[in-house]
């Protein structure tokens, strides 16, 4: 039975599984749980997985929720002597891997998707743009993880653990492209960023790394998607509690 991932490329976590598993040349089948029709909360995803939510793996029997336990399980699954600068097994060199694994989830994660939410889902379910003071507040969070990437995690090295990109590199663009796609330029004025991207791209492969954007960098289209599935309707309530 071949591997199967269910993703959405909408998702951030969905899109370094996807990444990874081309790069790499691991063979699964694409299952595409749409989110924006809520296809996730459907009786047949949540015989996948309880969690409800994306990527999902299933390697035979076996699945796995959570983007990053998936990525290191592929990595040491399928992984080479040519491949191991993706998680590798020097001890120091994994711990960054995972210092960064670990430190994102409350920080680029966190703040990059409440910017992607404020910018593009926000004004699609209430009609007006996020308060200034709100949004003043999340672009100050992400603009002090950005710092914090660059100073402590990047530290004038090609890459986080050095002259090899990593899955914490992987990682790290597809949260920092989220809010790009709404027409957020991050890189602006931001050169060591901006040099950092640009290698991170030619070490996937343009063709790969564009393919996976594409539909993040269409957010546009999510406002006619979610009124002819009902989702607005769906989507209020957790919107509301943003702003209680």
């Amino acid at each position: 039975m071949p591997l199967e991932l269910y993703l959405d490329l909408h998702s951030q976590p969905c899109r370094s599984v996807f990444i990874f598993a081309k790069k790499t040349n691991i063979p699964f089948d694409f299952k595409f749980v749409d989110l924006a029709t809520g296809q996730q909360y459907g009786e047949d995803f949540g015989k996948i997985s309880v969690v409800r939510k994306v990527p999902v793996m299933r390697d035979g029997d076996f699945i796995l929720t959570e983007s990053v336990a998936i990525l290191k399980y592929l990595a040491e699954k399928f992984g080479t002597s040519d491949s191991d600068h993706w998680y590798p097994a020097d001890l120091q060199n994994r711990a960054r891997v995972n210092e960064y694994l670990s430190w994102q989830h409350a920080a680029m994660r966190a703040h990059g998707s409440k910017v992607f939410w404020f910018r593009a889902i926000v004004p699609i379910i209430t009609g007006s743009d996020v308060p200034k003071e709100k949004m003043d507040s999340a672009m100050e969070d992400l603009t002090l993880s950005l710092k914090v990437f660059e100073e402590k995690f990047l530290d004038d090295r090609p890459f986080i653990i050095g002259e090899k990109i990593s899955l914490a590199d992987l990682v790290a663009i597809v949260e920092i492209m989220q809010p790009v796609g709404t027409g957020l330029d991050l890189f602006e004025n931001r050169p060591t960023l901006g040099a950092w991207r640009d290698r991170v791209k030619m070490e996937l492969g343009e063709a790969l790394f564009d393919e996976a954007h594409k539909t993040i960098m269409d957010v546009a289209s999510l406002p006619q998607t979610f009124e002819n599935n009902g989702m607005l309707e769906f989507l209020k309530p957790k919107i509301q509690k943003m702003f209680n």
